[in-house]
């Protein structure tokens, strides 16, 4: 009997937090000591990268369709091995399951035959009693089921939250509630078309993941959550071994054609039965390739093979030796310029496909294969090309092998799952992978099984025994490792000295900047608006590109019919205090975030202000305007545009910046902006971009400091730059000095409507959807401007500062694409632009406009 800690972490549906609370939980209980062991229920692939990197261990799946339920308590046990506690993270809601088979595959069925206690996680943000009555429906549901507690999510306050409390109290018998975390914890895993960013993609995981252990430690009880874990009983079973698994299997019999026999023969010099000691079996890692299973390279290690992994985006050639290639799932859609633009790489696995040298790709591999994914040059070994789709395919599969292959024999059943968005044309004169339901996919041959299908080689050792066998008998026939070849250079040239590459200017420096303004004033009133001329994709201007929600058109609606009387912006400031937990005196609405700045620069006869750049240049003008000359100060590209509170003079009466900045998308931590308060001095936090953060990480707005004022702009994230709607919140003093200078009914109606309107609870939720969405499209352009070897600054807003070189904002416009030039900011030179976010299709257009000039930069410098 094996004594293993364990628990499930289930939900009523999806998106109700599963994974941040799992992840959160295998963080915390690794911190204080103890060996945990990540688990996720169904296929997913993301979910176990949260908990791997969580665990310091492989994240392990638990399906039933693809390993059959008697492995389920092996691979949980192998898994597990030397751990204290297994934490299994389940899938949807607890009871669903494969449709039309009662649950089969649900988390509630998984749980059953692990026999583990369950924990609930309800995201309690939209209810507050009528979570008992679920609590209690999910517990009685199923009485063969323990649910042994529950986790509240997304709590509104402590009220809300003693409220559900007292309800699950009243439940017969009694439920414990573990913890609670709130909605404004600001844990966000950004998403995309086909779920979670992956752990590997996000470069702020490990920060993200120490945050949300914090949280989770500081408000979930987890001696409770050990008690619970160790209640279930031991576990009767063997662990699954990847060697006994193999011996399992029937004997391997490869495809014997005479054909093949004797093309084997004349390659190699050597028969088809040769074996060689431990061939190398290539396994494709990295950013785009984040999806496999750990147990399928415990398989291929049982057989024979070394498993060496190599990056598609980073390394020039296969690894030394290669006799197989495995490409698995993951996003080659989103690091498709990346992926192109490495030549030799793709030209050596090309070489060595033709050649003969047994490969698998599932998903993402497939795609690798074809001639070209989104217009994009890719292997070019299948005659075929790929594209991304409207629509999600997202399936469980059971498949037939239509003929004898590299992994199939015909009629063999398997079974796998199918989730991508992407299709290929087909090719003739090759068998299908494999078929379901009246439907080929993919290709395949003696030599090579590539297929949408992902199939989960525990379930189906036999597969792994076969691609094991098929590389070994390759083996001996690898070709040497040829030199690694020199990339092309970055588009923007050779990196020069530090100041070069600022553009820091000769006396351009904190109380120095006179000259450059009478220099530059025409410059400092330049706005993206005017490069987005008609017939060119915008990039230059960040207002989201969405249209408006129905409930903010009506509004806007409203206040255009309201038009006939003077406009009051009472009821839109008395809305934006409370949405802030503001006093009503403390708030001043003002038409956009333009007129905030021209009414801060003449609160006082400021002697002292400063401006931290690269920003905005709104408060430069407007001091200017005012008599005033701010000095600056400037945040280095070496030190990622951060600021470093002591560059500022003690002597700023004034020190404006911005958070997210504008337009370097930095975000500013709160310890560092409060770190600029001193007596007598006023800091002027512009946060236009805060709301395109899920959760608002780092807002100041809902905090009353002495000496802070927070600067908010509606323009953006809701599309109404022609509105001009904002407003600010600082000590009532100030906002009272503030009201006195502003012109009468500055605030229109229609803005005011549109602020009231902006702060409902439709708008809440509609704005955390814009800002995930936010997120996830960003990553797609960082990627691939990483793949392509441009620099650029840790964005977290719905731009990027990307140093593209001097001439390409020209030569995009020529490519019909308008991004904003960056030289008109202080402290950066013509090598910096600025692009807008936005939707995937729009972006990989773009990087595929800076692959074709970076290839004419190379030939011209060639």
């Amino acid at each position: 009997m094996n004594h293993l800690p364990r628990l499930v972490i289930a939900a009523p549906a999806s998106g109700h937090g599963k994974t941040t609370i799992a992840t959160g939980l295998m963080a915390a209980l690794d911190h204080r000591g103890l060996v945990v062991s990540g688990h996720k229920v169904g296929p997913d692939y993301i979910d176990p990268g949260y908990h791997s990197l969580a665990t310091g261990r492989p994240g392990r799946n638990l399906d039933p369709h693809l390993v059959g339920e008697d492995l389920l308590r092996p691979l949980l046990l192998h898994g597990a091995r030397g751990a204290d506690i297994a934490v299994v993270e389940g899938v949807m809601g607890l009871y669903d399951g494969q449709l039309g088979t009662d649950g089969w595959s649900s988390t509630a069925h998984v749980a059953r035959v692990i026999d583990a206690p369950v924990v609930l996680v309800v995201d309690i943000s939209h209810a507050s009693r009528s979570v008992a009555a679920v609590v209690h429906g999910l517990r009685s549901f199923d009485r063969d089921l323990r649910v042994a507690g529950v986790i509240l999510n997304k709590a509104g306050s402590t009220r809300h939250a003693d409220e559900v409390v007292r309800a699950i109290s009243q439940l017969d018998p009694p439920l414990p509630v573990l913890g609670v975390l709130h909605r404004d914890d600001g844990i966000v895993a950004p998403s995309r078309h086909l779920g979670l960013v992956p752990a590997a993609e996000r470069g702020e995981a490990a920060e993200s993941l120490a945050l949300l252990r914090q949280r989770v430690a500081a408000r979930i009880d987890l001696d409770a959550v050990l008690e619970i874990a160790r209640s279930a009983a031991p576990l009767a079973g063997q662990a699954w071994d990847p060697a006994r698994a193999l011996a399992s299997c029937e004997p391997v019999a490869a495809v014997t054609d005479p054909q093949d026999i004797e093309r084997e023969v004349l390659r190699t010099g050597c028969a088809a039965d040769q074996t060689a000691g431990r061939p190398v079996v290539a396994i494709a890692g990295g950013r785009a390739f984040t999806f496999r299973y750990a147990e399928t390279e415990e398989l291929l290690a049982a057989a024979g093979c070394d498993v060496v992994h190599f990056d598609p985006l980073t390394d020039a050639c296969l690894p030394r030796g290669t006799a197989g290639i495995y490409l698995g799932g993951g996003f080659p859609e989103v690091h498709a310029s990346g992926l192109s633009v490495n030549r030799a790489l793709r030209d050596d696995i090309a070489s060595a496909v033709a050649a003969g040298v047994p490969t698998v790709a599932e998903c993402a591999g497939l795609l690798y294969l074809c001639e070209s994914l989104d217009g994009l040059p890719m292997l070019g070994s299948l005659a075929a090309r790929a594209a991304m789709t409207p629509r999600l395919k997202l399936a469980y599969r059971s498949a037939t092998a239509p003929g004898d292959s590299l992994l199939g024999r015909i009629g063999e059943e398997v079974t796998g799952h199918e989730f991508h968005r992407t299709a290929t044309t087909p090719a003739s004169g090759w068998l299908p992978a494999w078929s379901w339901a009246g439907t080929d996919d993919g290709f395949a041959s003696a030599s090579l099984h590539a297929s949408y299908l992902h199939v989960h080689w525990a379930g189906h050792p036999h597969l792994a025994a076969r691609f094991a066998a098929a590389v070994r008998r390759h083996a001996g026939s690898t070709r040497p490792l040829r030199d690694e070849p020199a990339l092309p250079g970055r588009l923007r040239g050779e990196p020069g000295k530090a100041a070069e590459r600022n553009h820091v200017p000769s006396g351009f420096a904190a109380g120095s900047s006179l000259a450059l303004l009478n220099h530059r004033e025409a410059l400092l009133r330049h706005h993206g608006d005017v490069e987005a001329t008609e017939g060119l994709v915008d990039l230059a201007v960040n207002v989201v590109a969405e249209p408006w929600p129905s409930w903010l058109e009506q509004a806007l609606l409203a206040g255009l019919q309201s038009a006939q009387r003077y406009p009051s912006p009472t009821a839109a400031e008395a809305a934006l205090a409370r949405s802030h937990g503001r006093a009503r005196d403390e708030v001043l609405a003002t038409a956009g975030a333009a007129e905030a700045f021209t009414l801060i620069a003449r609160l006082r006869p400021w002697r002292h202000p400063v401006v931290v750049h690269p920003q905005f240049t709104e408060p430069d003008v407007a001091l200017a305007a005012a008599g005033c000359r701010p000095a600056h100060v400037l945040c280095r590209v070496e030190d990622d545009f951060a600021l470093r509170p002591g560059d500022v003079p003690e002597e700023a009466d004034l020190v404006v910046l911005g958070n997210p900045t504008n337009p370097t998308g930095v975000l500013h931590p709160a310890s560092t902006v409060r770190a600029l308060l001193r007596p007598g001095r006023l800091v002027v936090v512009d946060e236009a971009f805060m709301d395109t953060l899920p959760g608002e990480r780092g807002s100041l707005a809902a905090q009353r400091i002495p000496g802070l004022l927070v600067v908010r702009s509606l323009t953006k994230h809701w599309a109404i730059p022609g509105i001009r709607a904002g407003y600010l919140l600082a000590a009532t003093d100030v906002v009272e000095g503030l009201r006195d200078l502003q012109t009468p009914w500055s605030v229109s109606s229609p803005a005011a409507a549109a602020m009231v309107a902006c702060v409902s609870d439709d708008a809440r939720i509609e704005a955390l959807r814009r800002a995930e969405q936010i997120v996830s499209h960003r990553v797609v352009l960082t990627d691939g401007l990483r793949e392509l070897g441009i620099n650029h600054a840790p964005s977290s807003a719905s731009f990027v500062l990307a140093q593209t070189g001097p001439g390409v904002h020209a030569a995009l416009r020529l490519h019909g694409f308008a991004v904003r030039r960056a030289d008109t900011f202080p402290g950066l030179d013509p090598s910096w632009v600025r692009i807008a976010v936005r939707d995937p299709a729009t972006s990989r257009r773009l990087l595929g406009a800076l692959t074709a000039l970076r290839a004419v930069g190379a030939a011209h410098a060639g």
